[in-house]
């Protein structure tokens, strides 16, 4: 079985009923039962009113009922909008009040939630499929809206130039929020492969992910690059140890060479693709299968060239991105969508805010974030949006936050500093809780791992804090 994006119905194909669907940490799902299951949840919602063109926020952890949500959204046509549960409930509000939304489902209960009286709103934009919520400057997250012809791109991209091979078994270790993971959730529903899904513990733990690889046979191997990093500490991670992998597939951060290089050490055989693009060009817009000319020195990977039907390019410096997978805008943000967004021959294009160089041969190169925005491990977030949530601890004290990255230039972790107008250098005792007031503004990735006393933030010529000044206190209290 497969599931027909077109349709929005599942349909009947080469590969058996009973086969895995969805293998998830509390139960799995043979195609049959996803899609019994689905179909009992499109009743339920269809009787809380949920319609084509209604937005439904979806929140969870890798349950397996958070596969059928998704599905039983995609069949009624109804936008699904994924939160992890890592996210604060301050978070999770500003997401249901962008949307104006009435209905959530909570995959770990199984149960619907109606948000307020009434008939869910439809939204201005028809025909989408999902609205990704990303990081933003001003600490409310920006709601990408995504169409549902943007998906059947990405399908046909995977199909015809991934060679993920029959009924793939892919790897999803990504948070549903992040768009990473939907690599996995369609490649799954229109491949008829089955996805499956590590719950947090599980990614935690080397040893336990290789031990869920071999045991479900996993093919299709879909991460960021740091996740793979971290799975080099088990020696068994290799061809030999894993032998039902088949490929690589990796986006969401800069693929560092070498660790491609070790890759294809352990992995002779295996191919690896590096892909890229922001949330706002559905998951990714271009591809490289790595060639072991890639890897002969430890210049940064090039990032390939574009998909099929798009176009890649720079302007002064900056990669552009123009195609049918375009975004169909920020929701409610006509400010962004003026500036971040125009037309080239007729397609949606959008201004990724990142620094590019094409080279002679057309291939293509990212070189970091022109702005503050950064990538930490796979998580694209905005440093002014931690820097808004420091400005809610005790205090109002001006704080910055300051990305402290390794020598190939990817972001190793984040610091935070706080002015307390002391030489002392220790935090006031109203800041003791610092981290635990934190975590109730910002999901766990984005969460400083240090927060130092400054007496005075430094600032730049145009009177902005001085990021830079403070990576290089920071480096001098450690020398």
């Amino acid at each position: 079985m497969y599931f027909d994006f077109d349709a929005c119905r599942f349909q009947d194909h080469e590969s058996d009923h009973d086969a895995w669907a969805v293998i998830a940490h509390d139960r799995s799902l043979t195609w049959q039962q996803l899609e019994s299951q689905a179909r009992a949840w499109c009743e339920h919602a269809q009787a809380l009113g949920l319609r084509a063109d209604a937005p439904i926020v979806i929140r969870g952890h890798k349950e397996a009922a958070f596969m059928v949500a998704l599905t039983g959204a995609l069949m009624l046509r109804a936008p699904f909008v994924p939160v992890d549960a890592v996210y604060p409930q301050s978070r999770l509000q500003s997401i249901i009040d962008t949307l104006d939304a009435n209905l959530l489902y909570d995959t770990a209960t199984g149960s619907f939630h109606v948000l307020r009286e009434g008939p869910p709103p439809t939204l201005a934009e028809s025909g989408l499929c999902y609205i990704m919520f990303t990081s933003g400057t001003t600490g409310q997250p920006k709601g990408v809206q995504i169409g549902r012809e943007s998906v059947q791109g990405l399908i046909d991209w995977m199909r015809l130039d991934f060679d993920l091979g029959p009924h793939p078994v892919f790897l999803n270790h990504t948070v549903f929020s992040f768009d990473v993971s939907l690599y996995d959730v369609f490649g799954t529903l229109a491949l008829g492969g089955s996805i499956m899904m590590l719950d947090r513990d599980t990614a935690a733990a080397p040893l336990k992910v290789a031990e869920q690889i071999t045991h479900h046979a996993v093919s299709t191997w879909v991460s960021t690059p740091s996740f793979a990093q971290q799975q080099l500490l088990n020696p068994g991670f290799s061809q030999t140890g894993l032998p039902s992998l088949r490929i690589f597939l990796f986006c969401g951060e800069p693929l560092p060479v070498p660790l491609a290089r070790t890759l294809r050490k352990r992995f002779p055989d295996l191919p690896i693709l590096n892909t890229y693009g922001p949330t706002e060009a559905t998951v990714a817009t271009t591809l490289l299968r790595v060639e072991d000319s890639h890897l002969a020195n430890d210049a940064i990977m090039p990032i390939g060239r574009a998909k099929r039907d798009s176009w890649v390019f720079c302007d002064a410096g900056e990669l552009c991105i123009a195609g049918p997978h375009v975004m169909r805008g920020y929701i409610n943000r006509p400010d962004l969508n003026a500036s971040r967004m125009f037309e080239r021959d007729g397609q949606r294009g959008f201004r990724t805010g990142d620094l590019g160089t094409e080279a002679a041969d057309g291939m293509l190169y990212c070189h970091g974030r022109i702005d503050d925005q950064i990538k930490l491990n796979g998580y694209r977030l905005e440093l002014l949006e931690v820097d808004a949530a420091l400005a809610t601890l005790p205090g109002a004290r001006p704080a910055a936050t300051v990305a402290l990255r390794r020598a190939n230039g990817a972001v190793a972790r984040l610091v935070a500093f706080v002015e307390t107008g002391s030489t002392e250098a220790r935090l006031p005792q109203d800041l003791a809780d610092w981290k635990v007031l934190l975590a109730r503004k910002l999901p766990h990735y984005m969460l400083p791992t240090e927060l130092l006393a400054c007496e005075r933030m430094p600032v730049s010529v145009n009177v902005k804090i001085d990021r830079a000044r403070l990576a290089e206190i920071y480096q001098a209290l450690n020398a």
